[in-house]
């Protein structure tokens, strides 16, 4: 009797123990982002609480219940399960390739029948875990062996080309992305990166060659948006238009006329931070920037403060990727980079990119919580 109550008291201070470690500055930040989010949706789908809106609140919620419970799973189970979670993802990318549902010309989804899941958004985060995994016991005369570099670029490859044939190349590149973070804090030397950026550059006149037209439409736009402002560049022209008719304080909740008398066609997804900038302006703009920042700094913190080696390199290369996403999606929708296809973290609808990102922020809670502990 005595022994079983000792037990309960254990295990409900253990419990308690890990609420404690929550970091609560980083909670708080996500669920911030996460009210703005869903009252961008409902701006998006006219001020009332339709589909869109609907969805994206379940997700949210169902994401972030989700995120809390792994943040209370042992982060050497996360460990553990680095190699096994990224052979689990190749395998749904490749039933996407042989079985998967076909919209736009793009074969990306398999039907869940709760949900429409996009494998190649998983993959953004299983890679880093699997990188991480791979990198944890190495010695560091090992890092830049043949045989780490060539293992690493086959880990990295492999799911790119499975997303490339559906065809995805934007999200093939943020998968690289990815993966190319944890080869940069793992320790892998500076003159890799430079001799693959000096071939990329040498090679794009041939990778352009190969693009699908629609790719290459994609990079004239970029280039000249104006060309055919009727046509290919009229989301990237309205785009602008929207964000410079913010101003300062932006036109006010529920009353940006881009979107409202539909310029902005596909607002609620890639180009949700048009819509946000215009209806709040530069300032609410600046302020929603400074609680992405506040997310990657805590993800850092926790990196920093984590005893885990697997843990550390985690959370470094997730944050790293969460601000190449946010750079890259707020560049595509101001035209400094062409339309690539990358959701804004949290902000975007879009259940497979939602559910990928908690799963990334619910590791790294899980690294805060279980900070002290070591992985052999």
């Amino acid at each position: 009797m005595y022994q079983h109550t000792r037990l309960t008291t254990t295990s409900s201070f253990n419990f308690f123990q890990k609420f404690k470690n929550f970091d609560y500055v980083l909670l708080i930040c996500i669920l911030i982002l996460g009210f703005i989010s869903l009252a961008t949706m409902y701006s998006t789908d006219g001020g009332q609480i339709l589909f869109h809106t609907k969805s994206h609140f379940t997700k949210l919620a169902v994401f972030t219940l989700m995120m809390l419970i792994i943040s209370f799973i042992n982060i050497k189970y996360w460990f553990s399960i680095g190699y096994l979670s990224y052979l689990g993802v190749v395998g749904l990318l490749i039933w996407t390739y042989l079985f998967g549902i076909t919209s736009s010309g793009s074969q990306r989804w398999i039907d869940l029948y709760f949900i429409n899941l996009q494998p190649s958004e998983l993959m953004k985060i299983f890679i880093i875990l699997c990188l991480a995994k791979f990198f944890h016991r190495m010695k560091i005369e090992n890092v830049n062996s043949i045989y780490t570099i060539l293992t690493s670029l086959i880990i990295i490859l492999l799911p790119m080309g499975l997303v490339i044939v559906q065809p995805d190349l934007g999200t093939a590149l943020l998968i690289a992305i990815s993966g190319i973070a944890v080869l940069w804090f793992a320790g892998i030397n500076y003159k890799y990166f430079i001799y693959t950026i000096l071939g990329f550059v040498i090679s794009l006149p041939f990778v352009i060659a190969f693009l699908k037209p629609y790719q290459k439409l994609r990079v004239l736009t970029f280039l000249n948006p104006d060309k055919d402002p009727l046509g290919a560049g009229y989301q990237i022209i309205q785009s602008k238009i929207a964000v410079g008719s913010g101003g300062l304080f932006g036109k006010g909740f529920l009353k940006g006329t881009q979107s409202y008398l539909e310029f902005l066609p596909e607002k609620h997804t890639d180009f949700i931070f048009t819509l946000f900038s215009e209806e709040f302006g530069f300032v609410g703009s600046a302020i929603l920037l400074i609680v992405y920042a506040i997310i990657i700094y805590r993800i850092v913190a926790i990196g920093a403060s984590s005893r885990s080696y697997f843990a550390k390199i985690f959370c470094y290369s997730f944050g790293a990727a969460i601000f190449v996403f946010i750079t890259i999606n707020m560049s595509m929708v101001l035209g400094l980079l062409p339309i690539v296809g990358s959701p804004l973290p949290i902000m975007s609808y879009g259940g497979s990119s939602m559910l990928a990102t908690m799963i990334g922020f619910g590791i790294v809670m899980s690294a805060k919580v279980h900070s002290q502990q070591l992985i052999a």
